[in-house]
């Protein structure tokens, strides 16, 4: 019988896997292929798992212990970990048949999951190199036994963080700093049963964030509706493998442009959600604006953004997705706050009274930019000390930066979640340090507004 792994070998299993393949490709495609592997290695140990306790429990009946009902995931004949193992050549290919028939043997779960990377590419990838990785994976068994779904969840963010780290700029794409991430949730303070949404969900980092902040509170979990949307194929494809390696088994994470097909649709208009948490990709150039200018979603109330940026086109998307006691946090720049071309956008979100705190963070929290970067927190049910007024919290130098890596302490989140609640609970001001929690009134804003365009 195996041994449980610790937290660290785990670590160092997965990142040994992405060593194996430096010098082959580039840094930035680990993930196509690593994530998968572990994936498909996770599923084929649970099978194995789940079949010997059949088997156990049912003395020895081969048959009983191979029915469907007795198994998470279906693994069809010679479609397991092992089979692929035994291949002497063409591995590549033996890997993405047995991920195409793990698909389409659990059409509702998996459909598309393995996206479409390059597996038999010999060039890129050859059958010694995939051997390696085989081999490499094979030394673990990652059943739940020996590593629950919290550690490996814990692990799979490890990953996430590490290929972040080690690629360029396209990391924004699939990573957001998770202590902010962590912040943001916090602010939000999803409850049990509630609808969880990320319209530019990455690899899920939102999402799971709300589902252990739900937890960690000791609140039922397993009642969240997690809902998302990612435009990337692989990067979709990583978010739901994110959820259920974390045992999150009802969440609906989708495929698509969020701006030209929002896929999340109930009747004739936009699903709404009690949460949504967000990192939209900052200041998108081609979208089309002429489709939003009579967009049939209704999502333009606050107008058109201009054709260089979109984030007010993912503002106003989020704003529309709102339930009637929707909340959001949204990490933005901070020139969503200032710039001219937007500023009656603006305006009328302020006049419409959605804003309910806006936070001024340091720079370096998005991934390889130095940009600075603000939360903004919306409401649609504002308490009545909290109507017509905009917290402004200036945490400017509550980011902390070390060895190259710029991050938000625990005590520093704990401090901005302090000011922001005390002042809330009150109609008064809260501060902490260099810290200002000021609260301003609709007018005040729109006259600030006003002298900076």
């Amino acid at each position: 019988m195996s041994e449980r792994i610790t937290q660290q070998a785990l670590e160092s299993c997965l990142w040994g896997a992405a060593v194996l393949l430096r010098g082959l490709i580039d840094a930035g495609d680990y993930k196509q292929f690593i994530f998968p592997l572990l994936f498909f290695k996770r599923v084929s140990d649970i099978w194995h798992e789940e079949h010997q306790a059949a088997l156990a429990g049912s003395a020895g009946d081969l048959s009983y212990a191979e029915f469907a009902e007795k198994h998470r995931f279906q693994i069809p004949e010679g479609a397991h970990w092992n089979d692929v193992r035994q291949q002497p050549k063409n591995v590549g290919q033996a890997i993405q048949t047995a991920l195409r028939q793990l698909e389409a043997a659990n059409p509702d779960l998996l459909a598309g999951i393995f996206g479409d990377s390059p597996w038999t590419n010999r060039e890129r990838l050859p059958d010694a190199t995939l051997k390696n990785l085989i081999e490499h994976f094979s030394t673990q068994t990652l059943s739940v036994a020996n590593v629950p779904e919290d550690e490996l969840g814990n692990a799979y963010e490890f990953l996430i963080k590490k290929f972040a780290d080690d690629s360029d700029h396209t990391a924004a794409e699939f990573h957001t700093n998770r202590p902010a991430v962590h912040l943001m949730t916090q602010l939000l303070a999803p409850q049990a049963g509630e609808s969880i949404y990320d319209p530019t969900c990455g690899t899920g980092g939102m999402l799971i964030s709300a589902l252990v902040e739900v937890k960690g509170s000791g609140g039922e979990y397993r009642t969240l509706k997690l809902y998302g949307q990612e435009r990337n194929l692989i990067t979709s494809g990583i978010a739901r493998m994110n959820l259920f390696l974390h045992g999150v088994e009802d969440f609906h994470a989708i495929r698509g442009d969020t701006l030209a097909d929002p896929r999340h649709i109930e009747g004739d208009g936009l699903r709404k959600f009690d949460v949504v948490l967000a990192n939209p990709p900052y200041s998108i150039k081609q979208w089309n604006r002429t489709a939003w200018e009579t967009d049939k979603w209704g999502r333009n109330f606050l107008g058109s953004p201009p054709k260089g940026r979109a984030d007010y086109a993912f503002q106003q998307h989020i704003l529309a997705s709102l339930s009637a006691k929707g909340r959001r946090a949204v990490l933005w720049p901070h020139g969503v706050l200032f710039r001219n071309e937007e500023q009656a956008m603006r305006a009328r979100m302020v006049e419409q009274d959605w804003g309910e705190a806006v936070i001024g963070l340091g720079p370096n929290l998005f991934c390889n930019s130095p940009m600075e970067a603000c939360i903004v927190v919306c409401n649609r049910r504002k308490t009545a000390v909290r109507k017509a007024k905009v917290l402004f919290i200036d945490a400017l130098h509550a980011v902390t930066r070390e060895r190259a890596q710029s991050f938000l302490k625990p005590e520093h989140q704990q401090r901005i979640l302090q000011a922001a609640w005390e002042t809330w609970q009150t109609d008064g001001r809260a501060f902490w340090q260099q810290m200002d929690a000021p609260v301003e009134t609709l007018d005040q804003i729109a006259t600030e507004d006003d002298a900076n365009a």
